[in-house]
């Protein structure tokens, strides 16, 4: 197995599909699932423990995530009893990958870890890396730096041992034209549609179908666990409105932060860049010689883009002088070096300038400071309302009445909402851990305690006890009754119009048509259905056809996007003309597909090898 895994390694599809597996870990802030330490633990692995909390967080944002993108269908999802399993079988499969690649030694240094944060096209500003911008993007997050840093580090090493595992899959040329020549086809076929619907609206059913589907699928008809609550939103950005600035405050700032506006000491080289030694110690001796070094640039120096300003480099700090001019050793102002060794030759450097350090002015820089000190007064007035809340709210824990007055605010009541449906203004990874955590509920579902304070996204924070709560109630059957009527009634008609289409295949093959006249039916116009085109449903049902053998028709059933029952003739096959660029793609898609099912197989020899155990958070989600 490993060796075909070699064979498959920088497959750039496998690299992608590690790497949205390790970036799940940003994403939904699990990436302390390796930590240990509770007794009460999801699963572990070889030891390794996944603990409760962090796997309802990953099942409350992989929720949230998946309600945002389904809508009103994720309660079909989210009622799968598989779900929760789902969740923690990819948890595991993590963990998995994350300690083979441990296993093998694999490590990234701190300076890889920077780099990859500065390439984040997120965390830039015209093409810049923009440090405010990455500490914004990663508090969104629900992360600190070095939280993000470390969920970095596990992608890098996750790709690392991809790039370990050895080269690329292929496919011969031969192999691909026969797979070309299977996959490539152009289908003609003619369809005649029965309408599952107009056959639903002449049936009844019966109340004893009705109360037998309702018993039989009660999990269907259940109304979610629902909550209200009461919450403090705490804005640092409405302190800073009200926040004042003096002049003293500004004049504080200013001395207390003075080495932010000191410019170091700076330096101004001019170069003349000769290709030898020998060329160096020429122009050196005529310079002794008096002759002007400015002139000698223009005219013999290497470096086009200096020797146009008579080897002017301009002003620079220690920080931006490069080795090769600090090697030259100048101290005093019209100092020449002697020739300095360069990766692009040797250099004559002269110290044209020095400017010592200097502190900017308060004038120059106050506008700048009234904004910073505005806000780090802002943040620490935001700071002791925060502790004043955390300390009102955890003293008189029957209500928000004391925290409403430590903030000065009143606060807000939500309506009923439930996992799948978080108000936005509540819709933090932090905040909703706590609301389905069961910390803030009291016995028998009554509303509990307070909750402390809650940092969430840029300088906020939330402060909330749950008002009410409803248990995961099943609907009663008068409330669904029209629901299931109509289900049953599809599913007579479906099973109906299934019936009656074998009826009239069957004679479809003995060359009759009788039943398909008497179903009041007939073909349609001849369409083509090309394989390398998307969307269109019957197109799975028309490509398993057989190939119709000469001035023969190939019959066959499907159904449509409506769920209707379609009959099919198959007319003719024929191949469908790709481009060069086509091919290329199609056989990338069977490397990809290739790799797919090596990266499986990696997953699967792992996890045989394992020692997986279910803890108690995972055995209660288990189906009864």
């Amino acid at each position: 197995m490993m060796d075909n895994l070699r064979a498959a390694a920088n497959n750039v599809v496998l690299k992608i599909i590690l790497g949205l597996i390790v970036a799940s870990f940003v994403l939904t802030g699990v990436g302390d699932y390796l930590i240990g330490g509770s007794n009460d633990y999801a699963a572990k692995v070889n030891g390794q423990e996944i603990g409760r909390a962090q796997f309802e967080q990953v099942v409350q944002n992989e929720r949230s995530r998946m309600q945002e993108q389904l809508g009103e269908n994720f309660s079909v999802l989210a009622g799968n009893d598989g779900y929760m399993q789902q969740m923690l079988s990819q948890l595991i499969d993590e963990a998995l990958i994350d300690q083979y690649a441990r296993k093998l030694g694999l490590n990234i240094s701190d300076a890889q870890i920077k780099q990859a944060i500065f390439a984040v096209p997120a965390f830039q500003t015209n093409n810049q890396f923009d440090n405010e911008k990455y500490l914004d993007q990663v508090r969104r997050l629900g992360l600190t730096p070095d939280r993000y840093a470390e969920l970095l580090r596990k992608q890098l090493v996750t790709q690392q041992l991809i790039q370990g595992l050895g080269a690329t899959q292929f496919s011969l040329p031969k192999e691909i034209d026969s797979l070309v020549a299977q996959a490539a086809q152009d289908r003609i076929v003619r369809t005649a549609t029965i309408d599952v619907a107009a056959i639903a609206k002449t049936l009844n059913v019966t109340d004893e179908e009705i109360k037998g589907y309702y018993d039989s699928n009660k999990s269907r008809f259940i109304d979610p666990e629902a909550f209200k609550a009461s919450y403090l939103l705490l804005d640092a950005a409405r302190v800073m409105d009200s926040v004042k600035i003096t002049d003293a405050d500004i004049a504080a700032f200013y001395q207390k932060n003075q080495q932010e506006f000191t410019q170091p000491e700076r330096k101004r080289f001019s170069v003349i860049q000769l290709k030898t030694e020998a060329d160096a110690r020429a122009v050196l001796d005529e310079l002794k010689n008096g002759a002007d070094f400015a002139a000698l640039a223009k005219e013999k120096s290497q470096d086009v883009v200096s020797r146009r300003n008579g080897g002017d480099l301009g002003w620079m700090d220690a920080n931006a002088t490069i080795d090769e001019l600090q090697q030259a050793k100048l101290t005093e102002k019209g100092q020449i070096s002697e020739p300095v060794k360069s990766s692009v030759g040797y250099l004559i450097v002269r110290l044209d300038d020095i400017q010592a350090a200097q502190v900017k002015p308060l004038s120059a820089v106050r506008d700048d400071i009234a904004v910073r000190a505005k806000r780090e007064k802002a943040l620490d007035e935001f700071f002791t309302v925060q502790r004043k809340v955390s300390e009102a709210a955890s003293n008189d824990n029957e209500s928000l009445a004391s925290a409403e007055e430590a903030a000065g605010q009143k606060a807000t009541e939500t309506a009923w909402f439930s996992h799948d449906q978080v108000p936005a203004e509540l819709n933090f990874p932090q905040v909703t851990q706590a609301i389905f955590g069961g910390t803030l509920l009291g016995d028998n579902s009554a509303p509990g305690s307070n909750s402390d304070v809650i940092s969430v996204d840029g300088d906020r924070a939330i402060v909330l006890r749950i008002t009410d709560h409803r248990a995961e109630t099943p609907r009663p059957l008068d409330q669904v009754r029209d629901e299931i009527v109509q289900v049953l009634k599809v599913q007579k008609a479906q099973q109906q119009a299934n019936l009656q289409a074998e009826k009239i295949l069957v004679d479809l093959k003995q060359g009759k048509d009788d039943s398909l006249k008497a179903a009041n039916l007939s073909f349609g116009e001849p369409e083509t259905l090309s394989s390398v085109a998307q969307g269109n449903v019957l197109a799975e049902s028309v490509f398993a056809l057989p190939v119709p053998q000469k001035d023969k028709v190939s019959y066959g059933i499907a159904r449509d996007q409506a769920g209707n029952v379609v009959i099919v003739a198959l007319d003719s096959v024929k191949p469908h003309a790709i481009t060069d660029e086509q091919k290329a793609q199609f056989a990338s898609q069977v490397e990809q597909s290739a790799v797919t099912t090596l990266f499986d197989t990696l997953v699967s020899s792992l996890r045989s090898e394992a020692t997986i155990k279910l803890g108690a958070a995972a055995q209660e989600q288990q189906p009864q």
